[in-house]
């Protein structure tokens, strides 16, 4: 359980692993129909306890909602601290359907990464062409709602770098995490389902995916979000 009156905006490795796995199942009760969040083990890393399960969160071949179709008012989370949210309900091969005809159908892996610097949850990502061509930066950003694009340049809660991924030692893209806190203590802060014994921290990474999926057009369920008062 989280204090919210002394708390800092971060999570341990032990709290990370909870919410991931609540996330996931979560995800997989309300999202049928779509790539679904998988656990992916892996070996120690420095800084991780000894009786910690290591590993990631794992949701591969996505293909982002179109943008033309997305619901884009100025309404958005990171400027108005508003989280609003819509199921995606076609797929296809295990993937988010697009349906966008200007541009060539890429594909995305999604990975949420624990850092240890940071003490945050992490979204590392690449993108691809059917063929396995990898996009470059200024590719996905024609693949991402205009609004986001927009915000990615000004904001100061997150922009995208890229970096080693600290689990697969190659360069992937990622949302960088140094507002995470700040826009994580502001968001379960008004929380209305904030008890007096504070906040569980199950509901951490389904309230962050509520801010960074929609980078990507990926929102969260309303059945989700209106879920984790009772995880």
């Amino acid at each position: 359980m989280i204090n919210i009156s002394s708390w800092d905006g971060t999570l341990s490795a032990a709290e990370f692993y909870v919410a991931a796995c609540a996330f996931s199942e979560l995800w997989k009760k309300f999202n049928l129909a779509l790539p679904q969040w998988s656990w992916i083990p892996s070996s120690k890393r420095p800084g991780i306890p000894f009786n910690h399960v290591e590993g990631y969160l794992s949701m591969e071949n996505v293909i982002l909602p179109s943008f033309e179709q997305e619901d884009y008012q100025g309404d958005d989370l990171m400027e108005k601290e508003e989280y609003s949210c819509s199921n995606v309900d076609e797929f296809i091969d295990d993937a988010i359907l697009v349906q966008n005809y200007c541009h060539e159908v890429n594909h995305y892996d999604f990975h949420i990464v624990y850092s240890t610097s940071y003490r945050v949850p992490v979204l590392y990502f690449r993108a691809y062409r059917s063929d396995g061509q990898t996009l470059l930066s200024d590719k996905i950003e024609k693949d991402i709602p205009p609004n986001s694009a927009k915000l990615l340049m000004k904001s100061k809660w997150t922009f995208i770098t890229q970096e080693e991924h600290p689990q697969l030692n190659r360069p992937w893209y990622t949302l960088h995490p140094c507002g995470t806190t700040d826009w994580m203590k502001l968001l379960l802060t008004n929380e209305d389902s904030v008890g007096q014994d504070g906040v569980a921290s199950e509901k951490y990474m389904v309230s962050w995916f509520s801010v960074v999926g929609q980078v990507f057009g990926l929102k969260i369920p309303f059945e989700m979000l209106g879920n984790i008062g009772t995880l």
